[in-house]
């Protein structure tokens, strides 16, 4: 007898072929078979899947869920929106190695590089390892709903090793190399899914200071890489702004270390790929040297976004125009709804709007230099902030933004902005789409999507929690480029084998991915009809009471992961089917 049989459905397999109404059968946590003939074979559950999508469990290669994995076993906000396998520790952040009493300088690094509160940290991390191996064991022991593989990040590795040399961004000795290599190397041959390091300018620790590992040279990027010779399993992750804002005349420079590192560790290797501001055609120029270096045999990939990389600004948020300003800070203690009273008093706005916003970035604080880049040129770029109300819009048009607005009222943007957040109890959000949006529509993402070594990522699921929740980005590829968008949608089938069987591929994972029999059934089944994203909202559910942004979804009849739902009708179930998966 059969555990599920899934009847009918409109079957997407994840390998890119027509989708077709077929019956998807179950046992023992293996698809048996997937026919276009009707099922006969009794099961202890049938579920009538006319006309919902039946498709593989997504798979996310882009997360941060490597504090947040010890507190919470069922990888919220992921789980929400289809996710199945999930990897963490991506751009060189994240909880081990670590000396006895290192712990703070790991929470600061990730508070400041991905908006996690220290707070939450400090109170949820359920500390009890030392090296990658043993934490790997200490999350394996915990049951989770979702399957998830871990990375190793290259800024704790390189302070396990270096100490403080680490923090004052000192070259690595050839024996620190060493020791990073053999950490690395132990790491994955107990099953780690690889390394990853992290090279934006745009990154900071809690206190304003540079991450360790980003500055690294090419002899112990190679040397670390290394460690990953004669091995048939493994990839890199780096994220690289390629000295933009330093530098555009490095560029070249930087992608060459990128080359020495793919060479030496002969895997995969993904990058970040975005259309950056400023900087908007360096995307250009990313894509050619990527293309350039496959040609001659490098395993390069371009890690692409569903939608706008930006943040959801707001009185509560992480992020606002007017936090800078003194007489915002002034009433910055108070609680929500006074706040925003305290700012409608005729003479506080005066006041304010008369200001200009304090530096923000620098030492002492992880807020990026990019921000007081942004401030000091309000106006403009309120052109491409929009109100987030109602069903989000996430490709809106600058007819909406706070320019236009402005511009209609009379008012300059910066009132414009005010008025909006000082409303009513203060909760009102703006979206601000940063990169990704230079023309004001998503056709440059779109051509990204095209591109035939894009793999979807760039989620950040568990990060920026006081900023985003881009978890829904795979719902976002369903609801907007197949269904939504007016102009150049993507087809379901392509949609769908992005976020399944190409992720897979360039993870080495070779039993999932597919709707095929003797692959894993993780299965999502969708109902198309009612699909569908909620609007952001910020919840105080972190440990310590931190906040974050969670955002769900409508439609998703379930969500199976080793042929055992996880969700039904977006509720999450009891049963804790994920596993760690350890590569060899």
């Amino acid at each position: 007898m059969l555990d599920l049989l899934i009847r009918g459905g409109t079957v997407v397999d994840g390998s890119g072929g027509p989708a077709r109404t077929a019956d998807v059968a179950v046992q023992g946590g293996r698809i048996v078979d997937v026919s276009e003939r009707p099922i006969t074979v009794a099961a202890h559950e049938t579920l009538d899947a006319a006309g919902a999508w039946v498709m593989p469990g997504f798979v996310d290669i882009h997360t941060h869920y490597d504090g947040q994995a010890t507190w919470d076993d069922t990888f919220s906000p992921s789980i929400h929106h289809g996710v199945t396998t999930l990897v963490m520790g991506n751009c060189g952040v994240g909880f081990a190695p670590v000396r006895p009493g290192g712990q703070d300088g790991l929470i600061q690094l990730m508070e400041g590089v991905e908006d996690i509160p220290g707070t939450a940290l400090h109170e949820g991390i359920r500390w009890g390892w030392e090296t990658f191996p043993q934490y790997m064991d200490a999350l394996e022991r915990t049951p989770r709903s979702l399957d998830f593989l871990v990375q190793v990040p290259h800024d704790p590795l390189r302070m396990y090793v270096m100490g403080g040399r680490a923090e004052a961004q000192q070259a690595a000795t050839a024996q620190d190399i060493a020791a990073m290599r053999r950490l690395l190397r132990d790491a994955l041959l107990a099953g780690a899914a690889g390394f990853s390091t992290g090279r934006s300018d745009n990154h900071r620790t809690a206190e304003g200071k540079e991450t360790p590992a980003s500055e690294a040279g090419a002899a112990e990027l190679t040397g670390i890489a290394a460690a990953f010779q004669g091995l048939s399993h493994g990839v890199v992750q780096l994220v690289s702004d390629f000295d933009l804002l330093r530098d555009p005349a490095r560029f070249d420079a930087e992608f060459d270390l990128v080359e020495q590192l793919a060479q030496a560790a002969g895997r995969p290797l993904s990058m970040t790929w975005l259309q950056r501001d400023p900087g908007g055609d360096q995307y250009r120029a990313i894509q050619a040297r990527t293309e350039a270096a496959v040609a001659r045999g490098l395993p390069l990939y371009l890690q692409a976004a569903a939608r706008g990389i930006g943040v959801i600004t707001g009185l509560d948020a992480s992020f606002h125009p007017f936090m800078g300003f003194p007489g915002y800070k002034e009433v910055a203690h108070l609680p929500l709804a006074q706040r925003a009273a305290a700012l409608r008093e005729p003479q506080r706005r005066a006041s304010i709007l008369a200001g200009r916003s304090d530096r923000l970035a620098g030492d002492g604080t992880a807020i990026p230099p990019l921000v007081d880049l942004l401030l000091a040129r309000i106006d403009q770029i309120s052109g491409r902030m929009f109100p987030l109300e109602g069903e989000p819009d996430y490709e809106p048009s600058v007819m909406t933004s706070f320019l236009v607005r402005a511009r209609q009222a009379g008012i300059r943007p910066l009132e414009a902005l005010y008025d909006y957040l000082a409303a009513g109890d203060g909760s009102a959000l703006i979206y601000f789409p940063i990169f990704n949006y230079n023309e004001g529509s998503l056709d440059v993402l779109r051509g990204m999507l095209d591109h035939p070594r894009a793999l979807f990522g760039l989620a950040d699921a568990g990060a920026h929690v006081g900023t985003v929740c881009d978890a829904s980005f795979t719902t976002f590829m369903l609801t907007h480029w197949v269904q939504g968008r007016a102009r150049e949608r993507l087809p379901l089938e392509r949609a769908v084998e992005m976020m399944t069987s190409r992720n897979a591929r360039y993870l080495g994972l070779a039993d999932r991915g597919t709707l095929a029999a003797g692959h894993r059934a993780d299965i999502n089944v969708v109902d198309p009809a009612r699909l569908a994203l909620g609007l952001p909202q910020l919840v105080a559910d972190l440990p310590a009471g931190g906040k974050r942004f969670l955002q769900l979804a409508q439609g998703y009849v379930g969500t199976w992961v080793n042929g055992v739902a996880v969700t039904l009708e977006g509720e999450i179930r009891s049963a804790r089917p994920g596993r760690l998966v350890r590569m060899r």
